[in-house]
């Protein structure tokens, strides 16, 4: 994929960033070195190479999924302006 100087603006456009003729030849030039060394990065065989999240291999912790109200209703609407049966209350906004 190759960029013009007319895409180098429309990008400029919406990043919101003035650019001078001179620029958007430099930046087109930029853009087009990028995109070609992306693909290059394509060609790489990672057929065998199993998918991670970090470079060292982690176990995560888990722990139990137990649904629970946390039994702090009270707590939690102590300090609410407002408050009826452990729910706040708020001003409608959605008439």
């Amino acid at each position: 994929m190759q960029v013009d100087e007319a895409t180098v603006r429309r990008i400029a456009r919406l990043a919101r960033i003035k650019i001078t003729d001179e620029e958007a030849k430099g930046l087109r030039q930029e853009l087009n070195g990028i995109l070609d060394w992306v693909e290059q990065l394509s060609e790489v065989d990672t057929g065998n190479v199993e998918p991670m999240t970090r470079v060292v291999a982690q176990d995560l912790k888990k722990r139990e999924d137990v649904v629970t109200d946390g039994e702090m209703a009270a707590d939690i609407v102590a300090n609410a302006p407002l408050a009826e049966d452990n729910f706040f209350v708020v001003p409608k906004v959605v008439e």
